[in-house]
């Protein structure tokens, strides 16, 4: 039998990973899903699950909505992707990553399935937690679609309740060019007679969701229908949190993105509905607790993440227009003399968009992550100055990072980001 570090590397290597190779890792339609969830027994219909798409912040509210629902002793399934630094990571119950060693018998088990059928990487690992949460006889499990959402694997549930957080242009060689054709896309997870909840959405994207809606006899609620505020930020024992106001009811979350408080309504409105449906009596302290221990029940890494305060530095795993577009305008208005921006990205993201929304005033460290997929740091640089941005290149994450906090005085900011992969290799 394979150990651990051989389970993994088999997986790699037999099933492409989409967020190592591209467009080749991915595999489209069901067929190939539903004959894996066969074959394990249909898995998902022990537990009762919550489904969340979008373009940005999906894994904000997937971890949030998980984050609550332990804190009222439910035991919770959470499935994400992509990962950090540990394949587990995509799959944890009440926070905890699933054992090394049921990884390594569910590979074995099904190996020869596997190399007969051919199923994609994500596939395997949507199987393989599924089979896991049935294991661990978990009472709910909130699943986070990876690509899209009509043909996505995870699109074999049938939830309580279905969350899409945002439309926002991502992944236009899957997906369709238009922010309307991506929408079309992701409304694929509104089920018959299903509760959907939708975060943000303009005036066709709306209309895209509600025809979706009104097809599938699904109650549809908007998000952004309903009043919200950031009303303060406060540090406790020693971690920042940021207070919203929806309603009557003022929340705390120590998500200090500028972007969370439109993650946290969604999350807010969703789970009330969540409430309702199942009949759950929680108190408004146990809900204001379930948003504020969300790191500490989940262990959610990366967004607007604060490795350090002298400098400050910061990491956050935005990487497309409309997660940029947030960060960009959180670094001009968070307080600084100097501007670091260490930055790497894929090459198949709309990289010249992005760098548009970059601020001009900042010292660039152009980099990549070690993965096939990224960008050269020498053409991103090119690329960059046609936008006005001015830097050197770093062959590696590490360099780049090394180099600003080399350069940056105790009053400047440090910021990390442009893909998830750079991300991960400094945290």
């Amino acid at each position: 039998m394979m150990n651990y570090d051989e389970t993994v590397e088999y997986i790699y290597s037999r099933m492409p990973l989409f967020q190592m190779v591209g467009k080749s890792g991915y595999k489209e339609g069901l067929d190939s899903m539903i004959a894996l969830d066969n074959r394990l027994g249909n898995p998902h219909h022990s537990f009762k699950c919550i489904h969340v798409g979008g373009t940005n912040g999906k894994g904000s509210c997937s971890h949030t909505l998980a984050s609550l629902l332990q804190q009222k002793g439910f035991k919770v399934g959470l499935f994400t992707s992509p990962h950090l630094k540990d394949f587990r990571e995509r799959i944890r119950v009440n926070g905890e990553m699933v054992p090394q060693q049921f990884v390594i018998e569910f590979i074995e088990k099904h190996k020869t399935f596997f190399e007969e059928s051919f199923p994609s990487f994500f596939e395997v690992s949507f199987g393989m937690a599924m089979d896991y949460f049935r294991q661990e006889k978990v009472d709910y499990a909130v699943i986070e679609v990876g690509l899209g959402g009509r043909l996505d694997s995870t699109n074999i549930i049938q939830p309580i309740i279905s969350v899409i957080t945002n439309i926002s242009l991502d992944h236009q060689n899957i997906l369709g060019n238009t922010e309307a054709d991506i929408a079309r896309e992701k409304a694929g997870i509104i089920k018959q007679a299903t509760p959907i909840v939708i975060g943000e959405s303009k005036d066709e994207i709306r209309r895209i969701f509600f025809d979706k809606a009104h097809q599938m006899n699904a109650p549809i609620f908007f998000a952004d229908d309903t009043h919200v505020e950031k009303k303060y930020e406060k540090t406790i024992d020693g971690i920042p949190y940021q207070y919203f106001q929806v309603g009557e009811e003022i929340t705390p979350t120590p998500l200090m993105g500028d972007y969370q408080i439109k993650n946290m309504t969604t999350c807010r409105i969703a789970f009330n509905l969540i409430r309702v449906i199942e009949k759950i009596d929680m108190s408004e302290e146990e809900i204001q607790n379930g948003f504020k221990n969300v790191i500490s029940n989940t262990h959610l890494l990366g967004r607007w993440q604060i490795l350090n305060r002298n400098p400050y530095t910061v990491c956050d795993t935005g990487h497309n227009v409309g997660g940029i577009s947030y960060v960009a305008n959180q670094l001009r208005n968070t307080p600084h003399e100097k501007l670091h921006i260490i930055f790497g990205m894929v090459g198949d993201k709309d990289v010249s968009h992005v760098l548009e929304l970059l601020p001009k005033d900042a010292i660039y460290y152009f980099t990549r992550a070690s993965i096939k997929r990224a960008m050269s740091e020498e053409k991103l640089k090119g690329l960059a100055e046609e936008k006005g941005l001015k830097g050197i290149c770093y062959p590696t994450v590490k360099d780049a990072l090394n180099a600003a906090q080399k350069n940056a005085g105790p009053n400047d900011l440090i910021y990390i980001g442009g893909s998830t992969y750079v991300v991960a290799e400094i945290i």
